[in-house]
């Protein structure tokens, strides 16, 4: 039986609501010529052109109900509600020549009391697979009374937006809050419709009192106490938070209350280039049969090659959240005890890992220096610098400080301990050092967790006034001071004092919203390296 979605203005002649991941392999299959099903059990799927997100192109309608909250700029991008109207209007037509159109309803957020219900309309079984692993996933009697959604994705990507609504460009992805709706056109990347939840919660949450992160987290199984891990696409959230001593809440997505912390999703979204069972082993037997793995390459006998990135170095791998056997059902956890800032540096000067002073903290989350790897966005092949605050910006709605200073009060009053973590270069920048090895970031965390850091021995960095550990278990001590690991200390002292006042620049723009003590607690370009 065709459920009726004509309340949002689609009248095609079949709608599939909430169909198993069985009958969406099977229209995957019929209905995509390059749609494959992979040796472990995962449906394969192509988004086409993009590969990544295109952050250039989102738009959030300016309404006056909510246009004096917006962090209006290159972020969030002003839309008119007559335009928005049109993009709607189009996506709705492009949809209603669909046979069928699938329907995905479920959650975002895993506390009762701040879930709201989101409803996916789709044309590819791939988006509604992709939707049907990353929100929370109701249960029939949920469904059966799940009513009229909070907010609405329209995803036509497959058809490109009217030039006369975007200009030159035929990509767009709108959200309107008044309206409660979100409307994609000209791309398929799936990963559009996750962030566009992500942003609403970003709106939503703090006008309630409770931070949103882009963050994963991972709790004590016996103390049900958390941690956080910050970091953009490609810094090791997913990765990291893949850890056998730990349980899982999530991977990307979470908001800190007055009682502790939840999970925004239902599902896991990994990166998978050079994805391997000895080191990811957790990530890697979670890509079984009601996974989706986009953009990646099959061998003769249908197993994938992970080290292959001939259509993007963002190959992706979407999963359940309860494919990891160490997942923490509900996705829900206790005040963090540590919070750790992950940042993948393309220079090589920062160190493995440092602690961080609460206006250190501060600064360096409203800064969220790190690269942009490969792939990860349209256009971005080498990895890049970049700068995005509170380790999210294509994410934020309101401006950084706001998120900033809730932060802040609940390190403060949580008592947590703020670290930043190195998963960048050593011995060099990019093209000259190595990445550092996984296995000693991975000894990093694990001493986080095991309390044996809070005392140990420091030793301070000159032009970065970071305290850097002297000593972590399991990890070679010559690569703790980042400066030791060149062969050319000259060029490490220009490359940090580079960086320094890339540093210093980019926060002039927030400075304004900050105590003296956070603004004093940046990189000194002018420091000298006597005594590094």
């Amino acid at each position: 039986m065709s459920f009726d979605l004509s309340q949002h203005g689609i009248t095609a002649k079949s709608v599939r609501r909430n169909p198993p991941p069985a009958e969406l392999y099977e229209a995957a299959i019929r209905r995509e010529a390059d749609s494959r099903i992979a040796a472990n059990g995962a449906l394969v799927a192509y988004s086409g052109k993009k590969t990544g997100r295109s952050p250039m192109d989102k738009h959030l309608v300016k309404h006056v109900d909510s246009e004096g909250e917006v962090w209006w700029g290159p972020v969030n991008m002003p839309i008119e509600p007559e335009l928005f109207a049109l993009n709607r209007e189009r996506a709705r037509d492009l949809l209603n020549l669909c046979d069928p159109v699938f329907c995905i309803d479920g959650f975002a957020g895993w506390d009762p009391k701040y879930t709201i219900k989101v409803r996916i309309i789709c044309s590819r079984p791939y988006h509604a697979l992709f939707m049907h692993d990353m929100l929370i996933r109701p249960t029939p009697e949920e469904l059966e009374s799940f009513g009229r959604p909070d907010y609405v994705i329209y995803n036509a990507g497959q058809f490109p937006a009217a030039h006369e609504t975007t200009g030159l460009s035929p990509t767009t992805v709108d959200l309107s809050f008044e309206d409660g709706e979100v409307v994609i056109l000209g791309t398929e990347y799936a990963g559009e419709m996750k962030k566009g939840v992500f942003t609403i919660m970003n709106y939503l949450m703090p006008k309630q009192g409770v931070l949103s992160m882009h963050c994963s987290a991972t709790a004590d199984p016996v103390t049900g106490e958390s941690s956080l891990l910050f970091g953009l696409s490609g810094t090791g959230k997913t990765t990291l938070s893949a850890d056998r001593k730990r349980l899982l809440v999530g991977d990307d997505e979470h908001c800190w209350t007055d009682v502790g912390i939840f999970n925004i999703e239902g599902g896991c979204y990994a990166k998978t280039i050079d994805l391997s069972m000895e080191r990811e082993p957790d990530i890697f037997q979670a890509l079984r049969f009601g996974a989706v793995l986009e953009n990646v390459v099959l061998d003769p006998l249908r197993h994938v090659d992970y080290s292959d990135d001939t259509i993007t170095q963002n190959t992706r791998g979407a999963y359940p959240i309860d494919f990891i056997a160490n997942a923490k059902i509900p996705c829900v956890a206790g005040h963090p005890t540590d919070i750790i800032f992950l940042t993948c540096d393309a220079f090589g000067v920062l160190p493995p890992v440092s602690r961080l002073t609460s206006a250190q903290a501060m600064y360096h989350f409203i800064s969220g220096y790190t690269a942009k790897v490969a792939g990860t966005e349209v256009g971005v092949t080498d990895p890049q610098t970049t700068f995005s605050p509170c380790f999210g910006a294509p994410f934020l709605v309101w401006h950084p400080a706001r998120y900033a200073e809730m932060l802040a009060g609940r390190i403060a009053k949580h008592s947590a301990s703020v670290w930043l973590v190195n998963t960048g270069w050593t011995g060099g920048a990019h093209g000259i050092g190595s990445r550092i090895d996984l296995p000693h970031t991975r000894a990093i965390i694990d001493a986080i967790h095991g309390g044996e850091l809070a005392a140990a021995p420091t030793r301070p960095d000159p032009v970065f006034g970071l305290e850097m550990l002297a000593e972590v278990p399991g990890v070679p001590s010559d690569i703790l001071s980042p400066r030791d690991t060149w062969a050319d200390k000259s060029a490490y002292d220009e490359t940090a004092r580079r960086l320094a006042e890339l540093f210093r620049k980019n926060f002039e723009k927030y400075a304004d919203h900050c105590d003296p003590e956070v603004r004093q607690a940046g990189p000194r370009p002018a420091a000298g390296m006597s005594g590094a």
